[in-house]
């Protein structure tokens, strides 16, 4: 089940948009304002975010801003909901990396639209990603010498398993993994080192 995150300080908005999400079955997560808002996306990395522009305390571009900063949070597909819709207030939301945006008042279609638009998207650049990892992995394996494969092979095998659990990971569990991480890195740059002496023997 896709988690969405909906950051909107009109009770009333924030409870139509769960009411349309919970009926597609998405799990929604509400937040009253931008500062509750960060919060709630550094602590649950939701699928995507559904931001107003004014709100009190931080309004819709900080939100943004901050997000694009963390690691965690920099990649989750982004729709601003607001009532202004000018050029410069769209040029300024899509310069700071916002995906999309949505004019109040918008219909039911064309929120699941935005939504679905930007899954897919997601969906399609997870794939590569992955796809293009995998062609790395074989065309490593089949060009390196026995003794490097095996360190490399586990600098691979926890860096796929850091991007394809990073969500669901502690903090803890992630340092852990790049300790392990860094004692393959150290095993691989010996075993270069040892080949190429051997190799100058």
């Amino acid at each position: 089940m896709k988690k969405i995150l909906v950051i909107e300080d009109d009770k009333s908005i924030l409870t139509i948009i769960t009411d349309i999400l919970e009926a597609e079955d998405f799990m929604v997560i509400g937040a009253k304002n931008g500062r509750v808002g960060i919060e709630k996306a550094q602590q649950e990395v939701p699928d995507l975010i559904i931001c107003d522009v004014m709100m009190p305390e931080v309004d819709g571009y900080g939100v943004l801003k901050s997000l694009r900063e963390n690691l965690v949070t920099e990649a989750i597909p982004f729709i601003f909901l607001t009532a202004k819709s000018t050029k410069a207030d769209l040029r300024e939301g899509m310069e700071l990396g916002a995906d999309d945006y949505l004019t109040k008042p918008f219909t039911r279609d064309e929120l699941m639209k935005a939504i679905n638009t930007r899954l897919d998207k997601q969906r399609v650049i997870e794939r590569r990603t992955q796809e293009q990892l995998d062609d790395l992995r074989s065309s490593i394996t089949l060009s390196l010498p026995h003794e490097l494969r095996t360190p490399l092979n586990g600098i691979i095998g926890y860096s796929q398993l850091i991007i394809e659990d990073f969500k669901d990971l502690e903090e803890n569990e992630i340092l852990t993994m790049l300790e392990i991480f860094g004692y393959f890195f150290k095993l691989f740059l010996i075993s270069i080192r040892s080949d190429r002496l051997k190799y100058r023997n």
